[in-house]
């Protein structure tokens, strides 16, 4: 029983009079109280479209009702009542108060007083009283009284609403919920129509949106997610046509701010609304309660990460170590680090002596040449990182290329192509992926390279080269954890090539080392007890 429904019952009970009738189990009601056709509400009234309608109305409340006389006789009785305490409409009109049938005898003086109270009492009274069913059962109920007054204001009785206590208790419960949930709840609470567009949000959920609490209302979800929207709204119309889901589904999005996109993993949970009023159940739409766990998710891929790039420098070392050729174990470090972390991967030398580290490159020195040692395969196929086959030529990289930056940084540069919003139109995307292919073969780099990452090979206080890691347009660019990783290859990278250097001599080409054993057979070939 809702509170609505009990004022309704208020406004259609015996405020309006009808005179001339006397209380009574056979005759009509008593004086203020409108008359009930015998069976709905009390026996021996006149009949008229007036009464039937009444009659309906009264027996189709959820509250149950009874009236009283001056007298403190009942005139009125309805269906709920009767449900409640299980005494019939025809058992109950006509009693003088709740005395001996309804109620204890050592409570019914106490209990008629309260009553009749209101019939001289401004307003409604509320009282809590503990009934008799007519199985002998008891049963607290919480009444509503309001006193009936006659054509000359006189006071002519009163009319009683009265619900059991746990159910009202209940309905109290669940509103007190709902108040809460939409004003001090700790996770985010949006209702969406069957049209999947919003019609309440709380605090929490206005704040994670990055939007106001009236702002999005009846607003579709994609003017504020960017990304992830249709899965949102799938699991919404899943819930509409299935119910709730059965466990908190998580769901990566993107939301438009003003400060620009923010991507934000959300543990959502999901209840289909249907109306209580219905025979059968109507969905009204779908309540949608969620939890910002962004930074618990990044902290766990953060994880998951370092440990993977950790267990693949091992393995890479591990591999490095059995190769009896430095080259090869240089490449061998970058098809390791490769593995989830880039497309293509790029060893470029440089072609003069090793400079000393005192200075790095300043702009108005002459840029180092380097020379392409080594990559892996291009034009979309995969495959490890091998030697240039051929003559070392030097790359003809302009000035200010990433490259270059990195040798003259002594550290990393990390570089991405324009990219084209996520919501223009085809054409601007299409001119965006021109733009693009333009961006990376500019920089001599494979078609479809959108993201470069470029560090510098140190090793002996000497700068040896550049190792370049590039990704395609379906990664995401790289960041400074990435760099990180890249220059711990990079590292290794050196140290092998360093070695191929020294084995190949001063002037020699490093792709170009003599075949395992033929160093030492030299040496000993130069041995002065071998003249």
């Amino acid at each position: 029983m809702s509170g609505s429904r009990i004022e309704a019952a208020s406004a259609l009970g015996p405020d309006e009079p009808e005179p001339g009738g006397k209380s009574g189990a056979g005759g009509s009601p008593g004086p203020g109280v409108p008359p009930v056709p015998g069976g709905a509400g009390g026996s021996g009234a006149p009949d008229g479209p007036g009464s039937d309608l009444l009659a309906a109305l009264l027996d189709g409340m959820d509250a149950a009702l009874c009236a009283f006389d001056a007298d403190a006789v009942i005139t009125h009785w309805n269906r709920e009542a009767e449900r409640i305490l299980g005494w019939s409409a025809a058992e109950a009109v006509g009693r003088t108060g709740f005395a001996g049938w309804a109620v204890r005898s050592a409570d019914a003086d106490e209990v008629q007083a309260r009553l009749m109270a209101a019939m001289r009492a401004p307003g409604r009274q509320v009282h809590e009283f503990a009934l008799l069913r007519k199985d002998g059962g008891r049963v607290l109920v919480r009444t509503q009284s309001s006193g009936v007054r006659g054509p000359d204001g006189t006071p002519a009785g009163v009319y009683c609403a009265f619900s059991e206590v746990h159910a009202q208790i209940d309905l109290e419960r669940a509103i007190a919920l709902s108040e809460a949930m939409f004003d001090d709840a700790s996770w985010g609470v949006v209702l969406v129509d069957v049209d999947l567009r919003p019609t309440v949000v709380n605090a929490h959920a206005a704040r994670a949106l990055s939007t106001g609490r009236t702002t999005m209302l009846g607003r579709p979800l994609g003017d504020l997610i960017v990304q992830g929207v249709e899965e949102l709204e799938g699991a919404l119309q899943h819930v509409l046509a299935e119910g709730a889901l059965p466990a908190p589904a998580e769901m990566w999005v993107t939301l438009r701010t003003a400060e620009g996109e923010r991507r934000r993993c959300w543990r959502s949970g999901f209840v289909r609304l249907a109306s209580p009023l219905a025979e059968e159940p109507v969905p009204l739409g779908v309540g949608w309660l969620f939890r910002d766990i962004t930074a618990a998710r990044e902290a766990e891929q953060e994880a998951s990460r370092l440990r993977f790039r950790g267990n693949q420098l091992h393995r890479a070392s591990r591999a490095a170590a059995e190769c009896e050729d430095p080259m090869e174990a240089a490449t061998s470090y970058l098809d390791f680090a490769l593995a989830g972390f880039a497309d293509h991967a790029l060893i470029d030398m440089s072609a003069d002596a090793p400079a000393l580290p005192s200075a790095p490159h300043s702009a108005e020195e002459a840029p180092v040449r380097l020379v392409r040692v080594a990559e892996t395969p291009s034009g979309g196929a995969s495959g490890p990182c091998l030697p240039v086959a051929g003559a070392a030529l030097p790359v003809r990289y302009r000035a200010g290329h990433p490259a270059l930056q990195a040798v003259a940084r002594a550290g990393a540069v990390r570089t991405s192509a324009a990219a084209a919003p996520r919501s223009a139109p085809a054409a601007t995307a299409g001119t965006a992926r021109d733009a693009a292919e333009a961006w990376a073969a500019g920089r001599q780099w494979p078609p479809g390279t959108v993201h470069a990452l470029c560090t510098v090979l140190r090793s002996r206080g000497r700068t040896l080269g550049v190792v370049t890691f590039l990704r395609g347009a379906s990664r995401l660019a790289f960041e400074r954890p990435d760099a990180v990783y890249a220059e711990s290859v990079a590292v290794r990278v050196a140290s092998a090539i360093d070695l191929a250097r020294t084995l190949a001599g001063p002037g020699g080409d490093p792709g170009q080392l003599p075949r395992p054993g033929e160093d030492r057979r030299r040496a000993d070939e130069d041995r002065p007890d071998r003249a």
